[in-house]
Parts: structure tokens; sequence; C-alpha cells
């Protein structure tokens, strides 16, 4: 069911007629303004600055957009990107930008994205030289076919000395391998659920499954040996039993508040961010703007089947 749900989310998230109908609704306003900062780099910032001043939440901003294959909006997402760490640098706070492969590049051709993630990493490397904090491209995971290609892009640039973060996902059954070799790269990498659909061949089906695994590879990335490599492990969930979890492995193993944190989603039960970081852990929310904000909405929906009543009511309301 779940995986129907999910295939479901995705094929109504790539349908351009769908994306038009639904961003041009105004009975859909409700979902941009609950999963969305606003359509311009000014609003994503700003948000940014709010969430730090009031509840002493971090961000990471990204401009939305995924499988473009039109040169002028592959430009203009690079462009949005770069003025997106600009603006966060100006307010000195973490510039922290998220990235998917397929909106700059990926789906015309590999050595363009390669092109325009080098120079959005050295971007903020050179704006982040006098600047506390914690600074990176974070590679975002897509869906299983961008496995490799997201790992190996990641890679080179991490061993070219540039600020980058990866993106793996606990329902994929090759992520213990891929999270053992990020461990002794001393990489920082997310952790997420994974929203995307496949088969038993290569994802855990079950949520028990998933939940499974995800505890398991929290004990990986917060082992001594993960520690003495450098790892940054950053758990992305709204799952308070694999928050405790996590902490109770860090604590065990001799890690730091601060040494580790915690991330999740604007709009989606920003109670557990706020409990969190009043408790003194480093918490990070994924802040989304521009104008093509419903894929990105619709596969928050599509995570979870119980969240069909937000479909319908975007529907026909």
């Amino acid at each position: 069911m779940r995986r129907i749900w999910q295939a479901s989310m995705i094929g109504l998230a790539r349908s351009s007629a769908m994306k038009s109908f639904m961003q041009n609704s105004r009975a859909t306003s409700f979902l941009r303004n609950k999963y969305v900062a606003g359509e311009t780099v000014t609003a994503g910032a700003e948000r940014a600055v709010a969430l730090l001043e009031k509840n002493g939440i971090r961000s990471s901003l990204f401009f939305m957009g995924e499988y473009v294959d039109d040169p002028a909006l592959i430009a203009e997402t690079v462009q949005q990107k770069h003025d997106a760490a600009e603006a966060i640098a100006q307010r000195q706070l973490d510039i922290h930008i998220s990235v998917d492969p397929t909106q700059i590049g990926y789906v015309i051709s590999p050595q363009q994205t390669q092109g325009h993630a080098l120079k959005l990493a050295k971007e903020i490397k050179r704006l982040a030289e006098e600047s506390q904090g914690i600074h990176c491209l974070m590679f975002d995971m897509e869906d299983a076919s961008l496995n490799d290609p997201t790992i190996a892009l990641h890679n080179t640039l991490q061993d070219q000395g540039l600020p980058v973060a990866l993106t793996l996902q606990a329902y994929m059954r090759r992520t213990m391998e891929d999270m053992e070799k990020q461990v002794q790269r001393g990489s920082r990498v997310r952790l997420v659920k994974g929203a995307f659909a496949a088969g038993p061949k290569l994802a855990f089906q079950g949520t028990n499954e998933i939940k499974h695994n995800s505890r398991q590879l929290i004990e990986l990335m917060f082992s001594k040996t993960a520690k003495s490599k450098g790892f940054y492990p950053i758990i992305a969930t709204h799952d308070t039993n694999l928050h405790d979890f996590a902490i109770l492995v860090a604590r065990k193993n001799g890690w730091s508040k601060g040494e580790y944190e915690f991330e999740m989603l604007l709009g989606v039960r920003e109670d557990i961010a706020r409990n969190l970081a009043l408790q003194g852990e480093r918490v990070r929310l994924y802040v989304p703007f521009g104008r093509d904000w419903w894929p990105h909405a619709v596969r928050r929906i599509g995570e979870n089947p119980r969240n069909a009543v937000l479909l319908t009511r975007s529907l026909f309301s």
C-alpha cells in the first residue's frame, strides 16, 4: 500500500499538467504556505534568520526544482543557489545549500552537473572563509538510478577539499555499505528515510524494516570509529524514537552536543525541532523556496498515506 501510494505521489510530482494546475490554483495555496518559505531568495533567507533568532534553529536553503531538462531553467537554478549562498553569508548564518543533481543539469549532461556543482561548492568555500558555522553544499539523494552518480560527484568535490555533504537513504539496502565508505572518508552525511519508490531487490518495503535499518545506520554513524575519522552525523527524521536512540548512542560513544545535528522539514512538526533545540541539540530545518513548489509539497504528502486528506483537500477545495 505504502509503495503504491509513494509511486502515485511521485507520478503527480513529475506531472507538468498537474504542477501547472496546482501551482495556479488558489485552493492549494495552503500547501505552499505550509511547506515553502516563499518564492524568492530573500524570503528564504529571512525565514532562515527568523528560525535562528526565534528558536535557535539553523537552516538549509533549497531552491526548488527537479528533473530539469530546460537549459534556461538550469541556469536560473544555479544562479538562485548562488544568490542564496550570498544572502545567507551576508546574514552571518551557516551557508548550507541543498541541491538535487537533476536540477543542475544531470538530465542533460552529467558533466554539466559536475561543472555547476564545482562552481557552487567553490563559492560556498569562498564565502565561508571568514565565517564560523557548518558550511556546505548538501547533495540530496533522488531515485535509485542517481545513487552512484551522486555519491561519485560528492566524493570528487570532497577530494578537492571543497565543503560538501551527502544524503543517504535508510530504506535502500545498499546504504549500509555506502555509509561505511563515507565514515572512512570522514564525510558529513545526512540520513533520511527516503521518499522514492523502489522494489524489494533495492529497498526495504516495510516500516519496521526501514526503522531497524535506520537504527543500525545510526549506530555506525555514532560509532567510535566514525568519531575518530571526523565524520559528522546528520539525522534527518521527525521520529522522536530515532532522535532518542541517536542521542543514547552518541552519549555512549563519547559524542557531545554540537558534534552532530538533527534535521527536519519546514512545516512538518516544527514543535519537535523546537523541543530538541531547547535541549541544547543542534537542529536544522530544510527551507525550500521558489515558484515550483508542487513537487516538494506532494512528496511531503507522499511520505505517509495518512496524508491523503491533505491531497484530497487540495484537489477538491
